[in-house]
């Protein structure tokens, strides 16, 4: 963990390696994800059942044997405790209610008597969601990719999640339940989303490919870009705490580690105008990692990527915040709303002492997908727009076409365009 000065001279050199964190897409990557994509268009089901016995260690005799079952799921809610079944079910309600709010409808101008414009929005109609394995199991990701496609009226969820050894979390498959997700498949990693870009015997294409994976995930995606949408290429995790020292430094230590968790390479930062504080809050990390399960993986992303910064004033943090746009940004202030307008750049924001970024992961409502790596300059978290599609709508009347023809035509001749300004003319004869 580096402890530094907004104002030295070094800062900048000094911050650069948390800036500069995480798996570069590679050559070596790009050429082995570009390998898998090729083999799964070539040979389809067989190709992904030859890496699922590679990768995931899975024996199948089709691609149908690797869909979760009816009975998966009745055994699935039987082995979740109630309580957690109603937790769940919370954050499914406030996560749809939240992008209920979002939704847009289709419109229509009528400001010209003689054309009608508008905006026809239409649901897409088939989705794939990518739930991430390994490490940790998420069922939270799923709520938080499957809610919104089902607000946005997605025909058809297709969910695909790598399931080392055939095992899959029941919360996960709970929630996928929940959620309104049609089908599962037990295939992971860069085939699952060539699968998912462009079809298989037994996985249905789809239209987009939404949810976060590792880098072979996000490098697959970003290769099949073009043939189907995608959401984001999402990096590691990252959590800014801007503090003016009236906070608990218990709290915000408790904030950085819960980033510092998901893997080593996620990032977690404190930029205070407290120097005191920022060293109660450094001793407090070192403290509750003691406590952690997961303390090894959040050790190594708190000592190679975490940093606790002192600035001389709120508006040096802020400025500093805007300049790395982060994924998660905590405004751990006295008076939050004051200095909320000043904040141009973050996937989300959370206000005061009493909003951790947690609440936010699981069921405060706003989506947990957020652009990392300082995208939040350009991208918006995961919402319903990224399930639906708008197309414009036009109509002349012959008198509209009267109207307008003629600039219309001036237009396509200024251009060289003979054939434009003529499929014009030819009708206001």
């Amino acid at each position: 963990m580096q402890f530094l000065d907004i104002n030295d001279k070094d800062f900048d050199a000094r911050f650069s390696a948390v800036l500069g964190r995480g798996e570069e897409t590679g050559r070596e990557v790009e050429e082995v994800v570009k390998g898998i994509i090729a083999d799964v268009r070539e040979r389809g089901d067989a190709a992904l059942l030859d890496y699922t016995r590679r990768f995931d260690r899975l024996e199948a005799d089709s691609i149908s044997a690797l869909q979760v079952t009816e009975e998966e799921f009745n055994d699935a809610f039987a082995r979740v405790a109630d309580e957690e079944i109603a937790a769940l079910k919370l954050a499914v309600e406030r996560v749809a209610r939240f992008h209920e709010k979002q939704k847009e409808e289709t419109w229509l101008s009528t400001e010209e008597s003689d054309i009608l414009l508008g905006q026809m929005v239409t649901p897409l109609e088939r989705v794939g969601i990518y739930v991430p394995g390994g490490k940790a199991s998420y069922p939270s990701s799923v709520i938080m990719n499957a809610v919104p496609a089902r607000v946005a009226g997605v025909g058809e969820v297709i969910m695909v999640a790598p399931t080392p050894g055939g095992e899959i979390n029941p919360h996960v498959l709970v929630a996928a339940r929940l959620s309104g997700v049609d089908k599962i498949f037990r295939i992971g990693g860069s085939q699952a989303v060539a699968a998912l870009a462009y079809g298989t015997a037994t996985v249905p294409r789809v239209d987009k490919i939404t949810g976060p994976g590792n880098i072979y995930v996000a490098t697959a995606k970003k290769l099949v870009f073009g043939a189907v949408g995608i959401d984001m290429i999402a990096g590691p995790s990252e959590i800014l705490v801007i503090s003016d020292g009236s906070g608990n430094p218990v709290h915000v230590a408790a904030d950085l580690l819960s980033q510092a968790e998901h893997d080593e390479l996620a990032s977690s930062i404190l930029i205070t105008t407290d120097r005191v504080f920022g060293e109660r809050v450094a001793a407090e990390v070192e403290r509750q990692l003691q406590q952690l399960k997961r303390q090894a993986i959040a050790r190594a992303s708190w000592e190679k990527y975490g940093a606790v910064i002192v600035a001389g004033s709120l508006d040096e943090a802020i400025a500093f915040s805007n300049r790395i746009a982060p994924e998660h940004l905590e405004l751990a202030v006295a008076n939050p709303f004051e200095i909320l307008p000043q904040i141009r750049n973050a996937g989300a924001i959370f206000l005061g002492h009493f909003t951790p970024e947690a609440a936010g992961d699981y069921l405060a409502g706003p989506n947990h997908t957020l652009p990392t790596g300082g995208t939040a300059r350009f991208f918006s978290p995961l919402s319903v727009d990224d399930f639906v599609k708008k197309s414009s709508i036009v109509y002349f009347s012959a008198a509209g076409l009267q109207r307008l023809g003629p600039d219309i035509v001036r237009i396509a001749g200024v251009e060289g365009l003979e054939a434009h300004g003529k499929s014009v003319s030819i009708r206001l004869k």
